[in-house]
């Protein structure tokens, strides 16, 4: 989704590289040389982040002519061409590497949640994101899970309930937390409560939580935790969350959890290896 943050965010990081001028193109290339060029997988990924690669583009030269040939989600092998561009060789040179590390970096994103999410395809959880973002890339990060088959947490603050152990411990306790926020907030609101054990777990669901997040606790609780939650009246959505590596999420889902919470999807993955060749080259 292109707002005026991502486009600022372009622009500081066209400005960070780019300074006073690319010196190495500027004293090599002729102002009205032209080029054509392709963006290529040099690995299988899933592509993510190929309009903010296009903008950066179109930031540097309007005049550039971009082609995205793959939407975002698509899973590509090494030597399939993802993007072609054309244009001033000038202005294709100077905004080369922002547009690939944007389009790397989500793509790494993306790809490592289609890793997560086939780990997980023969139960019926959901993989999903948290705040543990780039600052400043957190709309693109976030739709780099999507393209990448996960769900999206709550977006910020302002987005969401969710009570975690410092609220409580400035509250005094699980249920005055829920208390308060219940009352502070609009009935169509879910809260959210984070447990850290089977006790705090049952205080949560009679206090009343439309979710619990089960944090770093062990698969056989959380197994329990389902089993319990199965049993109550109402209910309610149980997220893990916490050392939710690839070898240990289908574990975790096996236990009937709804949803996976996993930093690691935006703070660790991997930037994606792409490249963008001019013909000729």
């Amino acid at each position: 989704m292109i707002t005026d943050a991502t486009i600022q965010l372009i622009r500081l990081a066209l400005a960070e590289d780019i300074g006073t001028g690319d010196r190495t193109t500027l004293a090599t290339i002729p102002e009205q040389a032209l080029a054509r060029g392709q963006v290529i997988a040099k690995e299988e990924l899933v592509v993510a982040g190929a309009v903010y690669a296009a903008l950066v583009f179109a930031e540097v030269d309007p005049s550039l002519e971009v082609q995205c040939l793959v939407p975002d989600g698509t899973r590509v092998n090494a030597g399939d061409v993802v993007m072609r561009v054309a244009g001033s060789a000038r202005a294709l040179l100077s905004a080369e590497r922002t547009a690939l590390n944007l389009l790397q970096r989500l793509s790494g994103v993306a790809t490592l949640t289609r890793r997560f999410v086939d780990v997980i395809a023969h139960t019926e959880a959901r993989i999903t994101d948290t705040r543990k973002t780039t600052p400043g890339m957190r709309v693109m990060q976030k739709e780099a899970v999507l393209a990448g088959g996960g769900s999206n947490h709550r977006f910020g603050l302002d987005s969401g309930i969710l009570i975690k152990d410092n609220h409580i411990a400035a509250c005094g306790s699980i249920e005055a937390a829920l208390s308060r926020a219940r009352d502070m907030s609009p009935h169509s609101l879910r809260l959210e409560v984070e447990v850290r054990d089977l006790d705090e777990f049952e205080r949560a669901l009679a206090a009343g939580a439309d979710i619990i997040m089960l944090d770093n606790m062990s698969t056989e609780d959380m197994a329990e935790a389902v089993k319990r939650a199965g049993q109550s009246a109402r209910k309610v959505l149980l997220e893990a969350s916490g050392n939710l590596s690839l070898e240990r999420v289908a574990e975790v889902a096996e236990t009937g959890v709804d949803l996976l919470s996993v930093g690691a999807l935006t703070h660790s993955a991997a930037s994606a290896d792409l490249s963008l060749l001019f013909d000729g080259t």
